[in-house]
């Protein structure tokens, strides 16, 4: 009997000794609710949005190469269409469309100097496609030109793409045109010899020299190109865009996937530019709009307060974007709505003298279609 119950206390003594090292081992309780809290405040932070703020300069990769788009007359700075876009993302931003760095940047290279750093919005007439918004992990912003793939030839050589079985055509290299170039010669089957080169000049002095029967690139392009051809070889005349469209080149500009803030702010002032236009709000009536807005999609659009429905105190909207209220009022004042922008580098008035064709609003005919900001 003795025995039994010293085997009893022995056993509830290790039995004792075990629970207090289990106790010992066993970690503090984690706040959950805490640290959730924690994370999804780091997730939703500004990450390189906060960076650019505190550096007081966005900068943009960009092509310095295409007239109307991106180009560098003499010792200037390059000067066009996409440029202007960086500028509304300065102004946006950091409340002066000064405040850039322009980074000029190839074809070959420019995703690789995103991942790199090396910049922090891409904007430099590229395409947006599904291998390039996954495998480079590249979120893209509404598209700011809907394009598509043209051949220019020289002028009376060729009627149509249908004519070039056998041609040598000029084409960027690292670019969806070489691609949707073998697709659409394959279709027709004719055979054809790339030329490829990583910049714009490096092809022009191959076309001059007689190289290429055609050049192929997005139609924009070309258009830019073509206005800018040399007098000595014949000027603007001595080329032609052909009729065909080979591709559609939705072009928009990108930031890296992690950078979640930045993409919604890059996002959101393409969209209110073109929303701006729709709304009848330019860069010459946009401060008097923003202290007197006639309705309540401009008022919210300006950062003014919005009227309630229900009766209630008016109060501007929260987007919720890390940017200041009159975000919008900053852009357009600098560069002007989506139409003035294209009108001053692209339209008709200019050496591009490109017609808005389906990068008219959707309320004209086009396909321009901006997210309300409300």
């Amino acid at each position: 009997m003795r025995s039994r119950w010293m085997r009893l206390v022995a056993l509830l003594a290790v039995i004792a000794l075990v629970g207090i090292a289990c106790d010992r081992d066993t970690p503090e309780p984690v706040d959950t609710d805490n640290e959730n809290t924690e994370n999804g405040d780091a997730a939703q932070g500004g990450g390189l949005l906060d960076e650019v703020i505190s550096r007081g300069a966005i900068r943009c990769g960009v092509n310095e190469t295409v007239p109307g788009f991106g180009f560098t007359a003499g010792q200037g700075e390059p000067e066009g269409f996409d440029i202007d876009f960086c500028r509304a993302f300065a102004a946006a931003i950091i409340g002066d469309p000064e405040a850039i760095e322009l980074v000029p940047i190839d074809a070959d290279n420019r995703f690789i100097a995103l991942q790199n750093g090396d910049y922090d919005v891409l904007v430099r007439n590229t395409t947006w496609t599904a291998s390039r918004d996954g495998n480079e992990g590249v979120f893209f912003a509404h598209p700011n030109f809907y394009d598509g793939q043209a051949m220019m030839v020289r002028t009376g050589e060729f009627g149509s793409i249908e004519d070039m079985d056998g041609a040598n055509i000029c084409v960027t290299s690292g670019t969806t045109t070489e691609l949707n170039l073998a697709d659409y010669f394959g279709t027709l089957g004719l055979d054809f010899t790339p030329v490829t080169f990583a910049e714009n000049p490096q092809l022009q002095r191959a076309f001059v020299r007689g190289r290429c029967d055609g050049w192929t690139s997005d139609r924009s392009q070309l258009a830019g190109i073509r206005s800018a051809w040399p007098d000595g070889e014949g000027g603007p005349d001595a080329l032609e865009i052909l009729d065909e469209v080979m591709s559609k080149e939705p072009l928009a500009p990108g930031v890296l996937d992690s950078e979640v803030a930045l993409g919604d702010a890059i996002n959101a002032v393409v969209n209110g530019l073109i929303l701006a236009e729709e709304l009848g709000v330019t860069s010459g009536n946009v401060g008097q709009m923003a202290g007197d807005p006639p309705s309540g999609p401009i008022a919210s659009l300006l950062g003014a307060p919005v009227p309630d429905p229900a009766g209630g105190e008016a109060a501007a909207v929260d987007f919720g974007l890390g940017l200041p209220q009159d975000f919008m009022v900053q852009a357009i004042s600098a560069v002007g709505n989506y139409g003035e922008i294209f009108a001053q580098h692209l339209g008709p008035n200019t050496p591009l003298g490109l017609e808005r064709g389906i990068n008219a609003l959707w309320t004209n005919g086009g396909i321009q279609y901006a997210y309300p900001l409300r």
